[in-house]
């Protein structure tokens, strides 16, 4: 990436004196999107934990195999992206609609640098539907009624969690969170998972001191969690093969990329 940044326009409620999330990760996968503050945080994490950008990589490219194959081999068209991140190519509803064009999908996310390029750049074909909700992960119930503006919760959808609840601190709160917004989906839908680990099996050994500076120096706080608390989240549901691995091997094949200390999944709600 070279030296010329052109940050977005400040959304009325955007502190650009602490790092952001989803600034940050911009930052690691070679966007532009992002404030010299998220730039130098974002740098240092990458000298605690060199994967890091390595993780961000894995986690779209295990994005764009997961839409590809729910919308390609198992003919899902409605989409409930939560915690969308800063639009970047191959966002879900562009491998959704490039499939299949009458697509659906719902982003949802509260940040406000993500809100002004969603409402921007995330908008979908004629055939289908793109819409973006401002609203918290927090609040399942709240993204469950404004969802079903768009999304009809009588047929199948595919919730899409990627390295969201890694910011939900607590892990009864983080299930419930989950419980909640399967429960409101019907047989044949899907749960796309990704989560951060600490587990050495998977080379997590620098997540901890990684993310305890992230918490003392940028927003929101974040937290790992092992294989068998993230296997949790999807309790009822049926793993999709190859099950619960570290989101770079998900079904890409035996030239996948590195080992990445981050968890993927899909699975379907029998």
């Amino acid at each position: 990436m070279g030296e010329s940044h052109t940050p977005p326009r400040v959304p009325a409620r955007l502190d650009t004196s602490v790092a952001h999330n989803a600034r940050v990760w911009n930052h690691w996968i070679g966007g532009e999107d992002n404030y010299e503050v998220d730039r130098r945080v974002g740098d240092q994490v990458a000298s605690i934990i060199p994967v890091i950008r390595d993780i961000a990589r894995a986690d779209r490219e295990f994005l764009g195999r997961a839409v590809t194959y729910l919308a390609g081999e198992r003919g899902v068209r409605q989409f409930l992206d939560v915690g969308t991140g800063l639009p970047t190519a191959d966002n879900t509803h562009e491998i959704a609609q490039r499939i299949a064009p009458d697509s659906r999908i719902v982003y949802v996310d509260n940040d406000p640098t993500v809100l002004v390029h969603a409402r921007a750049l995330l908008t979908g074909g004629h055939d289908g539907a793109t819409a973006y909700l401002d609203a918290d992960v927090r609040d399942p119930d709240a993204i469950l009624e404004r969802a079903a503006a768009t999304l009809d919760f009588d047929r199948p959808v595919a919730v899409m969690m990627l390295g969201i609840l890694n910011f939900v601190l607590d892990t009864g709160e983080a299930r419930e969170i989950v419980r909640r917004i399967v429960a409101a989906a019907p047989s044949g839908s899907f749960l796309v998972l990704t989560h951060p680990t600490s587990d050495a099996g998977v080379g997590g050994e620098n997540q901890v001191p990684a993310m305890e500076f992230w918490n003392e120096n940028a927003t929101p706080p974040i937290t790992a969690r092992s294989a068998e608390d993230i296997a949790a989240f999807f309790e009822g549901l049926n793993l999709v093969e190859p099950g619960l691995v570290s989101c770079s091997r998900w079904r890409a094949g035996a030239d996948a990329a590195v080992v990445v200390p981050q968890y993927g999944a899909v699975a379907v709600k029998p």
